[in-house]
């Protein structure tokens, strides 16, 4: 989502006359688009700021915006004014359209130390409505490469105990599906072949409304539109993954059948204090519904290890339901204290040692079941939409399968934006791999 806020924040520029610099050493306005989801994520920021001071031009410091959901946080003004004073502008996700007008204001009046915009409190957005900036009629800058990401809703309703994300990005807020279907066809004509549907909760798009269009009908209107190839979304959350959508997946034709549901904890203990709002018996029933409605399709998922109170007990449980449900890929965290959040507070704190133990179990047995599974897909003809030149090899090129498995494909021709069948000859935890596939070619 900050990827694709800041290709609006570069569009905004370029309507002022601006132009990329090569790097931060050329540049007049040094704008830092900031995530918040994890402490370390917010400590790189501030190195970065004093490592930028530090190269500034002969002295002379370009006008530095803090943008996104860092300056969102309670705390962040304060800790600028004191830890890096020489940042100009301040300016949370949901003012990002003002960032040129505070930019200008800094550069013609250089007494004013520190210009904000940020969205009020969490309850005070409520009361009065959210602040969320959308994007319609917003620029964007133009960025290369096959896929294109489009936001469908901001904000979150969700309050998990661990999640900062409800308080920086403020009350959900769904696009009309009107302005979506009209970015989704205008990116699709400049040639994009796939597009990535973005949101905190894309399940729970068009509840705010409430009036009965949901992702479900979204994802039915996007499929009809001519011309595109792919369609993707994140992140889903198991609890408002209702089977009418899985239905409307199974009969699409350019949706993706692959399914990334957070599973987070496999403790039923542990999910009630995180307040996911699911039991595994739940979500093994979901992961059930999908593989006997889309066979083939693949799942994966986010796990947390260490929260606030996990037992061992509670963490074999998580253990056993890896085990069962088999997924294709894990993301998997050791807990990370926000402040702000409830499980902060939260007593029984593990500890660093036995977080760090029950995550190396849990990354072992995670990869061996997609290595399996990798495994598994040699010698199947796999879809595969071609990306970039592969790392290691230029002569190579690498993308995904529908599933979306990466694929390295070790015939000459393909370019970026071709679909083409690979005959997987080779398969390890990360990559398929092998030859393009035509018919009667074997």
């Amino acid at each position: 989502m900050n990827e694709r806020d800041s290709q609006t924040i570069g569009g905004l520029f370029q309507e002022k006359g601006f132009s990329l610099a090569q790097n931060a050493g050329e540049s007049d306005v040094i704008v830092m688009n900031t995530c918040a989801v994890r402490q370390s994520a917010e400590e790189k920021v501030w190195s970065r700021l004093g490592k930028l001071a530090a190269e500034s031009r002969g002295g002379k410091l370009p006008v530095i915006v803090l943008a996104g959901c860092m300056a969102q946080l309670p705390q962040t003004i304060e800790r600028i004014k004191k830890r890096v004073p020489y940042v100009r502008v301040a300016v949370g996700p949901g003012h990002i359209d003002k960032i040129p007008q505070l930019v200008s204001q800094a550069v013609h009046d250089p007494s004013q130390k520190l210009l904000t915009a940020v969205s009020p409190g969490r309850a005070e957005a409520h009361r009065t409505g959210s602040t969320q900036m959308l994007p319609e009629a917003l620029p964007r800058v133009k960025v290369s490469g096959v896929s294109a990401y489009v936001t469908i809703m901001y904000g979150c309703d969700n309050f998990c105990t661990y999640c900062i994300v409800p308080f920086v990005r403020g009350p959900q807020v769904s696009r009309e599906p009107r302005f979506i279907v009209k970015e989704v066809q205008e990116l699709v004509s400049q040639g994009f072949t796939e597009i990535t549907l973005l949101g905190q909760n894309v399940n729970a798009y068009g509840l705010d409304p409430g009036n009965g269009y949901g992702f479900a009908q979204l994802l039915e209107d996007l499929d009809g539109i001519p011309g595109i190839c792919r369609i993707r979304y994140f992140t889903s959350h198991p609890r408002d993954f209702t089977k009418t959508m899985v239905d409307s997946i199974r009969d699409s034709k350019h949706v993706c059948e692959h399914f990334h549901l957070p599973l987070q904890s496999g403790s039923n203990r542990i999910l009630k204090l995180m307040h996911r709002g699911y039991t595994r018996e739940e979500y093994r029933g979901l992961v059930s519904y999908i593989r006997s409605q889309i066979p083939g399709a693949s799942v994966t998922t986010d796990i947390i290890v260490g929260f606030p109170g996990e037992t061992d007990e509670d963490f074999q449980d998580t253990i056993g339901l890896v085990k069962d449900l088999r997924f294709d890929g894990a993301f998997t965290f050791i807990f990370s204290p926000r402040s702000g959040t409830a499980a902060a507070k939260m007593g029984n704190q593990v500890s660093r040692k036995d977080k760090s133990r029950r995550l190396q179990e849990l990354v072992r047995v995670q990869n061996e079941i997609t290595k399996d599974i990798n495994m598994s897909l040699v010698g199947t003809i796999q879809e595969t939409l071609i990306e970039e030149p592969d790392l290691k090899n230029p002569e190579h090129v690498r993308g995904r399968t529908r599933t979306n498995k990466l694929v390295v494909c070790t015939s000459k021709g393909p370019k970026p934006g071709d679909v083409v069948k690979v005959r997987i000859d080779e398969a390890g935890t990360w990559y398929l791999k092998g030859p393009m596939w035509k018919p009667n070619s074997d």
